[in-house]
């Protein structure tokens, strides 16, 4: 199970190595919807990160809180993702 701890060093680790990454947001406050754009991380911090994308073809900088990630509303895909705790069976 991820928790906000989890998330918040794999970003740290994104951000010090690789900050560019492909985010999906979807969030109604405010109104924000982004399909697998890249983007580059520009600031880690203790309870939100920062991104820049050029979906609309200018810069658009938007502060992610980490909750945000956990509960689904931003996905980056170069997060490593956790196996699940009950694999399926067959």
């Amino acid at each position: 199970m991820k928790t906000i701890e989890s998330i918040k060093s794999q970003i740290q680790r994104l951000y010090e190595t690789n900050p560019n990454v492909h985010v999906n947001i979807k969030m109604t406050h405010p109104r924000i919807s982004v399909k697998d754009t890249a983007a580059v991380i520009t600031g880690v911090y203790r309870n939100l990160f920062r991104i820049v994308e050029h979906d609309c073809g200018y810069a658009r900088t938007h502060s992610i809180q980490y909750a945000e990630v956990l509960i689904g509303q931003v996905v980056i895909a170069e997060l490593e993702l956790d196996a699940p705790e009950n694999p399926p069976t067959l």
